[in-house]
């Protein structure tokens, strides 16, 4: 059950039975410079520089900041404290932890995470231990709606229009499935850009950062690496009715070949013996960061 917090605000905030309906209230489109950056008002970007400096940030999440770049991701795909933003699969919540103060006063955060009822013991495991790190700082984390969904099947992300903005970081390539045979299931993949773009407002934004495969890998030796090539993720939003406003280059590595495991890399670092060093020494694997905006009118995140 999803926990609705009251959203004082914003007067025409509700709930409907068993799922989120937040108010369609108009917001101020962003500003997109030439180069489709997003240029960013000050005021939010020192909002972002306290959340991520904030107490409340897990001491290994922030080592990983050098990795990951939080403030230039969040800032690219164009988010501002009085959105509706989505996390997709927020496992441990190292974006929670950042998204959940940023959002706290004006905005809204929904996570869409596994259930605590999952027949998974791996899965209602790290689904339970998300859930108490959430009620274990309700000064935070008290105002985060939490969205159960159970992938493949399972992945509604909520009614039309009630998202201004909605993120994946680094687990699309956990919704494409291949069978004992070799065959590749794009369907669950496929299903979460529909959802998406369901739940956007027009011209709202997706944000992904997914592990990136070199292009023309096979999808499905590429997902079991925990990649999948660029165009591949750019043909499903498509297909879906996204369009590609902008890529960054934020969260790429160019030492990576994209060929190897990702967990070979920082921080899981699961490279064969003898190979740690260099691992380490590369750092993160190569991630893709897009952002596809739903068309329709100027609005949350277009440019």
């Amino acid at each position: 059950m999803m926990k609705l917090p009251s959203r004082p605000q914003h007067p025409t905030f509700t709930a409907l039975v068993a799922v989120l309906a937040l108010s369609s209230a108009s917001l101020a489109p962003t500003v997109a410079r030439a180069d489709n950056r997003v240029s960013t008002p000050a005021a939010t970007d020192q909002a972002l520089r306290d959340a991520i400096s904030g107490p409340q940030r897990t001491p290994d999440h922030v080592s990983r900041d050098r990795y990951r770049h939080p403030r230039q991701t969040l800032e690219f795909f164009g988010i501002r404290p009085d959105m509706r933003v989505e996390e997709f699969l927020p496992e441990g919540g190292w974006y929670t932890e950042i998204l959940a103060p940023f959002l706290h006063d004006e905005g809204q955060l929904v996570d869409a995470a596994f259930p605590t009822t999952s027949d998974n013991a791996f899965i209602r495991r790290m689904a339970t231990d998300f859930r108490q790190k959430l009620s274990a700082n309700d000064g935070v984390y008290g105002r985060v709606a939490v969205l159960s969904i159970a992938p493949p099947d399972y992945i509604p992300l909520g009614p039309p229009h009630s998202q201004d903005m909605i993120l994946t970081f680094r687990n699309l390539h956990d919704l494409v499935y291949v069978n004992a045979h070799g065959e590749v299931s794009s369907d669950a993949i496929r299903r979460f850009f529909r959802s998406a773009y369901r739940a956007l407002e027009p011209g709202g934004v997706l944000g992904v950062v997914a592990h990136r495969a070199n292009p023309g890998a096979d999808i499905g030796a590429a997902s079991k690496n925990g990649r999948l090539p660029q165009a591949y993720v750019d043909g499903l939003a498509r297909h879906a009715g996204f369009r590609l406003a902008a890529s960054s280059d934020v969260n790429a590595n160019p030492k990576d070949d994209r060929t190897k495991p990702v967990w070979y890399f920082l921080p899981s670092l699961n490279a064969p013996a003898g190979k740690k060093d260099a691992y380490r020494a590369m750092g993160a694997a190569d991630n893709m960061t897009l952002r596809f905006v739903k068309p329709g009118r100027a609005g949350a995140g277009s440019g």
